[in-house]
């Protein structure tokens, strides 16, 4: 039974493969595993609760579905190429391997080794959200391309879940037509739901609804739940109940990874050949920044988005899943897969966080390679005759550039690494140019050299991003201000090393700047006490 001991062995896995840097999903594998050892076995109600979180993983993924960002060559072109070069590398490969009589591959025939490349193809959508939030670079240049193609190859997946089924949709199933006009009122409604509770519920019932909708006239429920995710997507709060749903998709996704592992411990002969895999990665690795660069991305981009993919995915054990359930994979490669999925994560969780140093090493080999036909978001950068910049356009950065160009009489330009962002500054009459501070090649681009920048504001959350700012800016020779936000005391001390003169401490000024506000709004609280009151 799906009982306590369950929830206590994944928690305590999950959380011994975080403190090694891996994301837990690595440990509720290795539980599933562990629990099958000891005799537990697959039951009705983790079943259950893995469909719901697949579920909201597709709904989800819906939700972040923006078209217009999807359509760009370098996304949908190197996503759909990549997919079609691993499916030209990996079918004769594995043809040729079952031809040799290797074991588990003997006798393969094309369409199990078409499943299996199909698979394999994939990259993680929970390792490289993880990994940008962690790297504070989800917003970077690099990180948007990196999500772009995952949710391309996210795509892909749900249209073999849809056809895998083998269901003929019944004549009723034209009845789901009539969501299209329903979008209006269902826009409405998530206007009207708040903020709490409710626009949770409601995010869940738009899901679990609409699958089972469609599982009722014989269409698969996934495709359903990715299809209202995509109709509400344009909706101010399309990003906030992602979130909102982010904690109970996860923790849901823990009877997917935990039923995985339940259905059979491997043998050594199957974890070396999931070892064996990972020879693909730095393929993947190589031919996602090779098409990056060949379709006008620079070398830094290229490189690391390339890097941030070079895993294998929990959508290919959705895959794999639905070809053993069909029978036309052998039982053993679910195992397998699961295994390469987790190795795949420890080789790629290092890699990660020495990626900026790797691509020092060999920057110019790279830039080499780069085509002289470039994307527009990596052209040359000029502030013009700016002599105040702000990195980091968010609250403080917006609230900063404002001062700086309304009170303080100054020419600000704004740097951030989010178009959306960028957009909206720039529909509100700021000046505002794309750039990521935590690329060294945009330090390069931006041209300070006229003499005309005085003063460099630092206002990004992270203190390794606005460290690494400082630093660059420096070493590019800048000799005007440099000013930071911190949030701790390390982190002032951190930065003033690296360089920069002046530290705000947003938790130490917040508290004196709100009393100074109310006290100069308020007449009724006096301009200061009297001695004998401060005395006594």
């Amino acid at each position: 039974m799906f009982d306590i001991v369950w929830i206590a062995v994944a928690f305590a896995l999950g959380l011994g493969a975080r403190q090694i840097g891996l994301p837990p999903l690595v440990g509720y594998l290795v539980a599933g595993f562990v629990l099958h050892a000891f005799g537990a076995r697959e039951s009705a109600l983790l079943e259950e609760v893995a469909d719901i979180g697949i579920t909201l993983l597709l709904f989800t993924i819906g939700l972040k579905l923006k078209i217009k960002s999807l359509a760009q060559p370098h996304v949908w072109g190197t996503a759909t190429l990549h997919m079609f070069a691993m499916l030209a590398f990996a079918v004769p490969l594995l043809l040729a391997l079952g031809g040799l009589g290797v074991p588990l591959l003997a006798g393969v025939d094309f369409q199990t080794a078409a499943l299996l490349a199909f698979a394999l193809s994939f990259s993680s959508t929970v390792f490289a959200v993880k990994v940008l939030e962690e790297k504070g670079e989800m917003g970077s240049l690099y990180g948007t391309i990196a999500i772009g193609i995952l949710i391309i190859q996210d795509v892909a997946a749900v249209l073999f879940l849809a056809f895998s089924a083998g269901k003929v949709p019944t004549v009723w199933a034209l009845l789901l037509l009539l969501l299209i006009p329903a979008r209006r009122g269902l826009l409405w409604l998530m206007s009207r739901v708040g903020h709490g509770e409710l626009l949770l519920l409601f995010g869940l019932t738009l899901a679990m609804g609409t699958s089972e909708l469609f599982e009722i006239v014989h269409m698969k429920g996934d495709l359903g739940a990715i299809l209202i995710g995509v109709m509400v997507a344009n909706h101010p709060k399309a990003s906030e109940l992602a979130k909102s749903l982010l904690d109970l998709k996860d923790l849901l996704l823990v009877g997917f990874f935990l039923s995985i592992g339940l259905h059979g411990a491997p043998s050594p002969g199957m974890v070396l050949f999931a070892a064996l895999l990972l020879i693909a990665l730095p393929y993947k690795w190589y031919l996602f920044q090779t098409l990056m660069l060949w379709f006008g991305v620079r070398g830094r981009t290229a490189f690391l988005g390339g890097l941030t993919l070079a895993n294998y995915s929990e959508f290919g054990l959705i895959v794999t899943a639905i070809g053993v359930e069909n029978g036309w994979l052998d039982p053993r490669w679910l195992a397998i897969v699961a295994l390469a999925l987790a190795f795949s994560f420890i080789a790629a969780a290092p890699a990660s966080s020495r990626s900026h140093s790797w691509y020092e090493r060999i920057s110019e080999w790279l830039r080499a390679r780069e085509r002289k036909r470039r994307l527009a978001e990596e052209a040359e950068i000029d502030p013009g005759d700016a002599n105040a910049m702000v990195v980091g356009m968010g609250r403080i950065g917006s609230g900063a550039y404002d001062e700086l160009a309304h009170e303080r009489g100054l020419r600000p330009v704004g740097v951030d690494a989010d178009p959306d962002t960028i957009a909206r500054h720039q529909t509100q009459g700021r000046y505002v140019v794309q750039g990521s501070a935590t690329d060294a090649d945009f330090w390069h681009r931006l041209h300070l050299d006229d003499g005309h920048m005085r003063l460099v504001l630092l206002a990004m959350p992270q203190v390794s991003e606005n460290l690494f700012a400082a630093e660059h800016l420096i070493k590019e020779g800048f000799t005007g201000t440099i000013g930071a936000i911190a949030k701790y005391p390390e982190d002032e001390q951190a930065l003033r090393a690296a360089g920069v003169q002046l530290v705000f401490n947003l938790y130490a000024e917040a508290g004196a700047g709100f009393a100074q506000h109310v006290c100069a709004e308020s007449h009724s609280v006096p301009a200061a006490m009297p001695a004998s009151v401060a005395s006594s």
